[in-house]
């Protein structure tokens, strides 16, 4: 049975009951602003860039475009340079491997240039309304100093080491190397033109710390500072940066990437000191493990926000330490993850289909805006790495302002920081914002834990004031994912989990996973500009509440 069944289900099973529901008070102030509230949660991505081009994987991109609004969203990608080996290997079907043969050599050595597949690729993206955020890698075969093994077989149940093969390699030719990237960019501004490139993010490598790179540091600074040049050469506007580590600071590895865009020798231009870098990006990884049943519980996921967290506040520590103009410079998060091998299968990354996950991410994403405040640096994106693939099984697993809103419910940022959220109360938190002219505000509460385990309910007792000023009503919308709403995995789940279901029966899954009110919109009276509302908030389910 999945540890995401439903709770009166689990509770039937293992005998675990259930305390009486918890009292949460939660008060939001209106007419108390903490700032800007960036909106962080609109850059995506995934390994494997040739789903972009299939029926569900443009379906899947149209979603996220029209989450946009009048922020743009944002898609990146690993292998948008790897080569198809074999080479009839046109359809790459397989977990974290694609292929676009944009670089090959003739007999002579000489280069071969061909996008169009990555052409296809960024199509999908713009179509639906998704701007590419793109990554220069990885290492076509006939540019590896040592290509074979190339290609490698992965399935998701073992482990990911043995992928690491031809293309984490350095260039035979760094000229090489900078002029693919100026033949890349220079064809996307003549077919997509200078406005539409020069709103894009391009960034070297994925982290470049661990075995996706298997050069040394300066290598990498090197590989840096060509793609960095063959851009700006296409396009002298276009948006540069990195260095997407993985862990945060990853030890002294970003401190040196950014010491080295101030202070380096640009080893594409001996002329110039240091490298342009207009955002810095790195990736934070949760740490998830799988607790044996006990006599007292049973066997159970359990989640770790605490090491992702670190991973950001150290990353957040070592850029404000610079200061000047680098620490103002925009930050995404490039890969932000409750595990680190997102296309793996075991029990302790069985959290994906569940609602932990939604939970974990409001929880963690409201804990990195109040990092960013903390250190007074610049979070622009926290990118969540997930995607569902045609032909894999389903369910397998893969601007406003700020207003000031507490909860008697919510864990402090210094204690999650230390120590997640595995102690006895969940984490019963709230983020909210208003819109510029005051008309509307979004309410997002969350009630989440680490332990995939029955918990009660959250009791909300949510107050708001000073919004809404001269106004008698508001009109409420509740929007919620739960056990029964917006969740398609319940709803499959309840189909019995059909691995080839009927188009009627996709359909309905699809309908079943998109955003759900919890009951229909209403008006309510507002006693001296003050709103009283009351719910139950089930463990690991979120609530949206939009009143305007």
């Amino acid at each position: 049975m999945s540890i995401f069944s439903p709770p009166l289900l689990f509770v039937a099973l293992t005998g675990i009951r259930l305390a009486t529901a918890r009292q949460v008070n939660i008060s939001v102030s209106a007419s108390t602003s903490l700032g800007d509230l960036p909106p962080i949660a609109r850059f995506f991505g995934c390994d494997e860039p040739n789903y972009a081009t299939y029926p569900d994987g443009r379906a899947l991109l149209s979603h996220l475009g029209a989450l946009g609004g009048p922020q743009q969203t944002y898609f990146r990608t690993h292998n948008l340079l790897t080569t198809c080996d074999p080479s009839n290997d046109t359809a790459p079907h397989q977990l974290k491997w694609g292929c676009t043969d944009a670089y090959t050599e003739d007999a002579d050595g000489n280069p071969i240039y061909n996008f169009t597949t990555t052409d296809l690729i960024f199509d999908a993206y713009l179509e639906n309304g998704v701007k590419p955020y793109v990554q220069t890698g990885f290492m076509p075969k006939a540019l590896s100093v040592f290509p074979d093994p190339y290609s490698f077989e992965f399935n998701g149940g073992a482990s990911a080491d043995n992928i690491f093969t031809g293309w984490t390699n350095p260039p035979t030719s760094w000229s090489k190397w900078g002029e693919l990237i100026f033949q890349w960019a220079k064809h996307c501004v003549e077919r997509y033109g200078a406005e539409e490139v020069g709103s894009w993010y391009w960034e070297v490598w994925n982290e470049p710390n661990i075995a996706y790179w298997n050069g040394t540091e300066d290598e990498y600074f090197m590989l840096y500072d060509y793609a960095v040049d063959g851009v700006l050469r296409a396009l002298p506007n276009a948006t540069v940066g990195g260095a997407e580590v993985a862990g945060g600071a990853a030890g002294d590895w970003l401190g040196l990437f950014l010491n080295h865009t101030l202070n380096g020798q640009n080893a594409a231009n001996t002329k110039r000191t240091g490298a342009p870098l207009d955002f810095i990006s790195f990736h934070a990884k949760g740490s998830p493990t799988f607790i044996n049943a006990t006599d007292a519980t049973p066997g159970h996921l359990r989640m770790n926000m605490a090491s992702s967290l670190q991973n950001v506040d150290d990353a957040f520590s070592v850029i404000s330490s610079f200061g000047g103009t680098l620490s103002e410079l925009p930050i995404v998060i490039g890969e932000d993850d409750p595990d680190s091998c997102a296309a793996c299968l075991s029990p302790e990354v069985d959290y994906r289909n569940g609602l932990i996950y939604p939970s974990y991410t409001a929880a963690a994403f409201a804990r990195q805006i109040d990092l960013a405040a903390q250190h007074r640096v610049n979070l622009t994106g926290a990118l969540t790495w997930a995607f569902e693939y045609d032909d894999h099984p389903y369910f397998d697993g893969f601007r406003g302002g700020r207003v000031e809103a507490n909860s008697t419910g919510q864990a402090g940022l210094g204690d999650v920081l230390e120590n997640s959220v595995h102690g006895g109360d969940s984490d019963v938190g709230v983020l909210g914002s208003v819109s510029e002219d005051g008309s509307r505000m979004a309410l997002m509460i969350w009630n989440y834990h680490d332990d995939a385990l029955p918990k009660p309910d959250a009791q909300i007792a949510l107050r708001v004031s000073g919004a809404f000023e001269g106004r008698e009503t508001i009109e409420l919308t509740h929007y919620r994912i739960d056990e029964t709403h917006s969740n398609a995995y319940a709803a499959w789940l309840e189909l019995g989990s059909p691995q080839n279901p009927t188009q009627e029966q996709i359909s309905g899954l699809k309908k079943a996973g998109m955003l759900q009110s919890l009951r229909p919109a209403s008006i309510l009276q507002l006693t001296d500009g003050i709103i009283d509302i009351q719910f139950a908030l089930p463990i690991h389910a979120v609530s949206l509440l939009v009143m305007e």
